[in-house]
């Protein structure tokens, strides 16, 4: 089997969830380094999963490893200097949410990813979950028939890593670390319609001594088409993980959380599956079941990633798909900073998004 060889940049969280995958579902990645800034941290990391080299210093894992793949999973502040280090080196790049700080940081990374031919991945697992995926042919197939609102929430008490509560190193707040899903969610759902207008209310409510950024949001996005959307996003949810989404259309209803059971519990007018061959069993309420490997998606989008490399294709996931939801974070902090809806195209010169929630100065 033709293998690729991947270098994985960060030894946390995501980074363990990133190894896990590929190990037990994407045989066709090789990992070759990892890279910490803590080389002790790397070391430790390298050894749990196995991996034969481990450095403290970016340029020499992208220069030394013999990587084709490098797997961004490095806080939000760090993404940029470590596209352009990969793209500088030929290397392909798959990279964490959000895509970066900024939206001129997006535009680089993606002019030079472009300029040098190297494949760039934005990596949202959500377009990949199995039961998020079920749900979206559900919807394509007519099942329920024209979508107007689509809702999504991830929830829990707060991250792992004290960078993600530092505004200057994140950029923002849980709109930074899980809104950004669910807009590239919404936008993966109505086929990268245009957004309209972007209207959010958000507060620091349960760590306000330990952030300036906010840890409770609520954002609406009007699409052109339409289509309303709502995004509920939470650090200050006590008693474990939330993701669900919800999607409303003129002839039914769908839920699907992530983290209960292996079904959508949905409602069809008229039925749904195989041409409508199974309408008659599939009409009223049912529970629409798919056969889900990691729940969130992410085996499947490193896979894709992988298979992109390999057959050069493009990644379903782009850069530019992580500028879009970049802009709808902008628009959004700045319409909980103002109290009224934001228009697109929204992209004021800002050193970090929360800035247009703080009231900091636009530079």
């Amino acid at each position: 089997m033709q293998k690729t060889k991947v270098a994985i940049l960060g030894a946390g969280f995501i980074s363990n969830i990133h190894l896990e995958s590929y190990h037990r579902f994407v045989p066709e990645a090789e990992i070759v380094a990892v890279y910490a800034r803590d080389i002790n941290k790397a070391q430790a990391f390298a050894e749990k999963f196995n991996i034969p080299k481990w450095y403290d210093e970016l340029d020499d894992i992208i220069k030394n490893s013999g990587c084709e793949i490098v797997d961004i999973c490095l806080p939000n502040f760090l993404h940029f200097e470590a596209t352009l280090k990969a793209v500088a080196a030929g290397k392909h790049i798959i990279i964490e949410k959000p895509l970066a700080v900024t939206i001129e940081e997006a535009d680089e990374m993606i002019a030079a990813c472009k300029k040098s031919g190297v494949k760039l991945m934005y990596a949202e697992e959500l377009c990949f979950a199995p039961k998020y995926e079920r749900v979206r042919q559900l919807v394509n197939e007519g099942a329920f028939g024209d979508i107007y609102m689509l809702k999504q929430s991830e929830k829990h008490s707060g991250p792992h890593s004290d960078w993600f509560y530092d505004v200057n190193l994140a950029g923002g707040g849980v709109l930074m670390d899980m809104g950004c899903h669910a807009f590239e969610w919404f936008r993966w759902m109505l086929k990268n319609a245009k957004v309209k207008s972007v209207y959010a209310t958000m507060s620091t409510v349960l760590h306000n001594g330990r952030t300036k950024g906010e840890d409770n949001s609520i954002v609406i996005v009007e699409f052109e088409n339409g289509v309303t959307a709502v995004a509920e996003n939470s650090w200050a949810k006590l008693g474990g993980m939330d993701d669900r989404s919800e999607v409303y259309g003129t002839e039914g209803v769908v839920y699907a959380d992530l983290f209960m059971g292996n079904a959508a519990i949905s409602y069809s007018k008229n039925g749904y599956g195989y041409a409508m061959e199974k309408a008659d069993t599939t009409a009223g309420w049912s529970f629409t079941v798919s056969e889900e490997v990691f729940n969130q998606g992410y085996p499947h989008e490193l896979k894709h990633f992988i298979e992109c490399v390999q057959q050069d294709k493009q990644p379903l996931v782009t850069g530019e798909d992580g500028r879009a939801v970049l802009e709808i974070i902008y628009a959004a902090y700045a319409s909980a900073g103002e109290g009224k809806k934001i228009m697109l195209p929204f992209t004021p010169k800002i050193s970090k998004p929360i800035d247009l929630w703080l009231g900091t100065p636009e530079i």
